[in-house]
């Protein structure tokens, strides 16, 4: 039995269909708030709770043998949000685990994550992973690069900015952070394929993409692809991290987040063999990838979704 927390976000719902397409025992943890519209035809086993329930925690980790530990909250929460189910859901999930006696946990982490990053979601990723690596339980942690898809809330959160504004984009910085991009194709492979091989247990592995690439160069592909040019002017990330504090106060959900940000604040990128090397995987390349979901596609629909949305309500 394998359990996976966080199952109804990007790579949770990849990752969910893949495995029961291949017919394993699937269980997920899923809050109240999130059991309408499942992402899947056919839903796997459902623990109706969530990571700060203790006893509920207890209940969906009995019986599995390995934990696919995916929740989080770095696309919509304050930094207390991220506290409270990253930092407490993990402690709580060790504290299950051990007495359940799980097998292993495997997380997915971000490139640049540190305990001592200045940035709150880098900083409180490098505390996940020492929580986990201190916890005497088997592990696998998979540090990855930006995760980009036909769902995702970044590449798709800038061609929205481009649709809502028909002059310009505002960039963060000079566009000189070095990002390392994969696909969540591949990133879901090489989590299935930790689940068999050996060598990955008690590893910490940085994995990306088969290139990096510049922020600018980012912004310019989705605006090739997506046939949006826009004029881009550089602003300094500070005055973003103001400007974001107001759209907040003004829509439910912007579409540039402080942790948005946080991800952009320094590069990010694995040696570019890593993915070969750790799970013989050749991974695609972001413009190759963009092409088959990104051309043609309107975004106004999902722009007004989003600006519209009301937040996830905090665990």
């Amino acid at each position: 039995m394998i359990l996976v927390t966080g199952a109804t976000g990007l790579i949770g719902r990849h990752l969910v269909s893949r495995l029961m397409a291949e017919g394993r025992q699937v269980r997920c943890l899923i809050p109240e708030n999130k059991l309408t519209n499942l992402p899947w035809e056919q839903a796997p086993e459902i623990i109706q709770g969530n990571v700060l329930d203790e006893e509920m925690f207890f209940k969906a980790v009995t019986g599995a043998h390995v934990v696919i530990h995916l929740e989080n909250a770095q696309w919509w929460g304050r930094e207390r949000d991220l506290e409270r189910i990253e930092l407490v859901g993990t402690r709580n999930l060790i504290a299950a685990a051990r007495a359940a006696r799980v097998g292993r946990i495997i997380t997915v982490s971000h490139l640049g994550a540190a305990p001592s990053s200045a940035y709150p979601l880098l900083r409180i990723k490098g505390m996940v992973e020492e929580i986990i690596r201190g916890s005497g339980l088997a592990y696998t942690i998979i540090r990855s690069g930006i995760v980009f898809g036909e769902e995702d809330a970044f590449a798709n959160h800038i061609a929205m900015s481009l649709r809502a504004n028909p002059l310009f984009f505002l960039m963060p910085g000079r566009g000189e952070v070095v990002l390392h991009p994969i696909y969540i194709d591949d990133l879901v492979e090489a989590i299935m394929r930790s689940l068999e091989r050996p060598d990955t247990v008690d590893t910490l592995m940085e994995i990306g993409g088969p290139e990096y690439i510049t922020l600018e160069d980012f912004i310019r592909t989705i605006m090739r692809v997506s046939d949006m040019q826009r004029f881009i002017i550089p602003v300094p990330p500070y005055m973003l991290r103001w400007i974001t504090a107001i759209y907040g106060r003004v829509l439910p959900r912007s579409l540039m987040t402080s942790q948005w940000l946080d991800i952009l604040a320094t590069n990010r990128t694995a040696q570019l063999a890593n993915m070969f090397n750790y799970f013989g995987i050749r991974p695609r390349r972001f413009e190759d990838t963009l092409l088959k979901y990104m051309r043609g596609k309107g975004y106004w629909l999902p722009l007004m979704r989003n600006a519209f949305r009301r937040k996830p309500r905090s665990i």
